[in-house]
């Protein structure tokens, strides 16, 4: 009888062990590169907790913000091999690796958020091939706001940039530095306040919302409001460590993606119109280019949107035929 009761038991403990194997919770390490503070970040933990609700915490994402678990430049890298299952980056900074990466870095092509997102729509579909070809699934991206520049003394012409060192990030900022005559120095968000106080830069490219997460009117003076473009991050998978999930983790997945892609242009839209109002109220000014600016820099752009598409080759030549609806 006794020998019954155990053989009933142990079945019914085996029974039981699959259902406890499923619900052990999986634990992802998430990479980003930005402060808690920036709304990239804010975006992100909220991604990571609607994950954990809708997965009743049988997906658990922990984000290490600020590069302190891995350093930008070695984040696309990290989730490609599977170091890594999760990551957020800017698309921009892996030009050199593939120009589609680059895409929404060239200049004064799509300027403004209407502009960016249609622009984003056209080359979704070149960046996720790229992506799936490093073993990596586009989860989603959400634009920074547009792009300026920051300058120490006032510019009355482009011609005032020339043979000044000017902070840049990608390939593509590098190149314009270049085209305006200025020194490219690439420096990371972190060590911007330190390098201008150091003289390494006295201009920089980036949008207002980094101006402020490193209080830029304690360097520089003025922000021309160039929109010159949106670049984006992106949160992308792993593609290995997303089939592994369960079918309902997968689900809540790509839905919290959804809802964080939609939040994020809305928190950028925000940030910019804040961002920009607290650079002018910390001393700063903040102003449009002049025609004669504007049209210098857009010739600039018109430059490198050539050479890239020239290194884009046919992917780059569909992805802006489909953006301008040709």
């Amino acid at each position: 009888m006794k020998l019954a009761v155990a053989k009933s038991l142990m079945i019914a403990a085996m029974a039981v062990l699959p259902l406890a194997v499923h619900a052990q919770t999986t634990k992802w390490d998430m990479p980003t590169p930005y402060s808690d503070g920036e709304f990239h970040t804010v975006n992100v933990k909220l991604f990571a907790a609607d994950v954990r609700k809708a997965t009743n915490n049988q997906l658990d994402i922990n984000v290490h913000s600020n590069g302190s678990l891995i350093k930008h430049p070695d984040m696309l890298r990290a989730v490609s091999t599977g170091q890594v299952n999760v990551v957020e980056l800017l698309l921009g900074q892996f030009g050199n690796e593939d120009p589609v990466f680059a895409a929404d870095n060239v200049p004064f092509v799509a300027t403004g958020y209407d502009n960016a997102w249609k622009f984003y729509q056209a080359q979704k579909p070149y960046l996720e091939k790229k992506l799936q070809g490093r073993g990596v699934r586009l989860l989603y991206a959400v634009a920074w706001p547009g792009q300026g520049i920051y300058t120490k003394n006032v510019l009355k012409s482009v011609a005032d940039l020339k043979g000044v060192k000017f902070r840049t990030y990608s390939p593509q900022t590098a190149r314009l530095a270049e085209l305006l005559g200025a020194s490219p120095t690439v420096i990371q968000v972190p060590e911007v306040p330190q390098a201008f106080a150091t003289g390494t830069v006295h201009a920089m490219i980036t949008s207002s919302a980094t101006g402020t997460s490193t209080k830029a009117w304690e360097f520089v003076k003025n922000y021309y409001t160039t929109n010159a473009f949106h670049p984006k991050n992106m949160v992308a998978v792993n593609e290995r460590a997303f089939q592994r999930l369960s079918d309902t983790q997968k689900k809540a997945l790509l839905e919290a993606a959804a809802e964080a892609e939609k939040r994020g242009w809305e928190l950028s839209r925000q940030r910019e119109a804040e961002a920009n109002a607290l650079l002018a109220k910390n001393g700063m000014n903040v102003t449009p280019p002049d025609s004669a600016m504007k049209a210098a820099f857009e010739k600039v752009g018109a430059t490198i949107l050539a050479e890239w598409q020239k290194s884009a080759g046919a992917d780059g030549e569909a992805m802006i035929r489909a953006y301008r609806g040709r």
